[in-house]
């Protein structure tokens, strides 16, 4: 391999990761690491740690560290300001890469797999342990779910020396983590291990219990002197159009939770099936990418993803120059296991028959763009309806967040997460986290008690 180059195979072979349910990414050699972390080294001016990571991970030193073979070392600094980087190096779309200077005349260092390797590294020679509290405070704090958010921030309020209790609604913590992100990106287990060490830490998790209905939020405001709402943005957004009733059509995370819980033995049979199904999933994004990777796994006949927005340039637009996030087209793992990506599709009505989804109507839209080749609005184009046969359909639309749940201005309550800023990515969600924790611990530690609200 050229040095100088980003590697392009970096999954296991279709036929092979199609008859299962394990991670797609196959271990990088110790020669393509070292040869990653090598392009990094003639860097000029960095702008990954700062422009690119939401968390700020020091990624130069990381990478010297690597290429010097001293990976403690770059574990030290990785785990300095990233509490989950065996998760972040999983699902993070890796926002450093594209701010990474090698990509202004080539491809970015891979810094997201040379983040994997550390951590692993790290935990299989027994590096990371549970972290001891700096005090014992005397204060207690609640928070309520369990993702990326709630987990960041009972974290880090731990280690500051409160008592932390983490509810949880569903069977296992983890939220988005455990139901939502198929097992093929983050197989379960690396949840679990970090889990254990919270709770040798002294984290408590009680699952199987949801606020407003097993506990009242009485009660938390009488034990606690500081709650955090780490619920996410669990509403999916959804398609009132006609035909919307019909059976077979259901939200992409209803089918994804449900896999994942029949892969963990929570449930014994599919309530969402596509085994031998035509599948239509409507949203571009990642969420709808991993239904079809799913939608395959369970033997789907065939998969169509629909996107109302037009097929983005192979390379970067000149919409989003250098460092930003690029508009460019993306084409995940489970796009290259086969699927049909129509672009510019408008969802305008479900047909069936005896209740049941049979088809969808599409029309095609012609989009305006900006002088640099940004998309701004659409218009319906006459005449260009067509049918395309569908029996179970995915609504992948993103999430919204209700807050209504904690309007009121409770004393001593915070939001964290998805649940304060809208859907966003687990980094920015940790991020957050990460600041209402140090605003809670700021807060008890002068007061005492309950504190001021978000």
């Amino acid at each position: 391999m050229n040095s100088q180059e980003k590697l392009k195979n970096t999954y296991r072979p279709v036929s092979e990761r199609l008859r299962d349910f394990k991670e797609v990414e196959r271990p990088l050699s110790a020669t393509e690491i070292d040869n990653q972390a090598q392009r990094c080294q003639d860097c000029g001016i960095p702008f990954c740690h700062g422009a690119g990571c939401p968390l700020c991970n020091v990624i130069p030193e990381m990478n010297a560290a690597v290429a010097a073979g001293k990976w403690r070392l770059a574990w030290d600094i990785l785990s300095s300001t990233n509490q989950f980087p065996e998760f972040t190096s999983r699902i993070c779309p890796a926002l450093c890469e594209a701010s990474c200077t090698r990509g202004i005349n080539g491809s970015p260092v891979m810094i997201r797999q040379l983040e994997k390797a550390v951590v692993e590294t790290a935990f299989n020679n027994g590096w990371v342990t549970p972290v001891s509290p700096r005090r014992n405070s005397g204060c207690n704090v609640a928070v309520v779910g369990s993702g990326p958010a709630g987990l960041a921030v009972a974290d880090e309020l731990s280690r500051c020396g409160h008592a932390v209790i983490v509810y949880e609604k569903n069977a296992a913590p983890g939220g988005l983590l455990r139901y939502g992100i198929p097992d093929f990106k983050l197989e379960k287990n690396i949840i679990d291990r970090r889990l254990d060490l919270m709770k040798q830490s002294g984290i408590k998790f009680e699952c199987a219990t949801e606020v407003g209905q097993d506990i009242k939020i009485d009660y938390l405001r009488n034990r606690f002197d500081a709650v955090i709402i780490a619920a996410g943005a669990p509403a999916p957004r959804n398609l009132d159009i006609p035909g919307r009733e019909l059976n077979g059509i259901h939200f992409a995370l209803d089918f994804l939770g449900g896999q994942n819980r029949f892969n963990a033995g929570e449930i014994s049979e599919l309530l969402i099936n596509a085994k031998n199904k035509k599948v239509m999933i409507i949203g571009g994004g990642d969420t709808g990418s991993d239904c079809i990777g799913t939608a395959l796994r369970q033997g789907a006949k065939a998969t169509v993803q629909v996107e109302i927005m037009p097929q983005p340039p192979e390379c970067r637009s000149e919409s989003t120059p250098w460092p930003d996030w690029p508009y460019q087209l993306k084409t995940s793992s489970s796009h290259l296991e086969g699927t049909t990506r129509l672009w510019s599709s408008l969802t305008k009505s479900f047909e069936g028959a005896d209740g049941n989804v049979k088809r969808v109507q599409l029309a095609k839209v012609e989009w305006e763009f900006s002088a640099e080749g940004k998309p701004l609005k659409f218009r319906e184009a006459l005449d260009t309806e067509q049918y395309i046969e569908a029996d179970l359909v995915l609504v992948a639309l993103g999430f919204t967040t209700d807050k209504s749940r904690v309007e009121g201005e409770i004393p001593g309550f915070y939001i964290c997460g998805d649940a304060a800023t809208g859907q966003s990515l687990v980094v920015k969600a940790m991020d957050h986290a990460r600041k209402i924790a140090q605003m809670v611990d700021k807060n008890l530690s002068n007061n005492g008690k309950k504190n001021e609200i978000l």
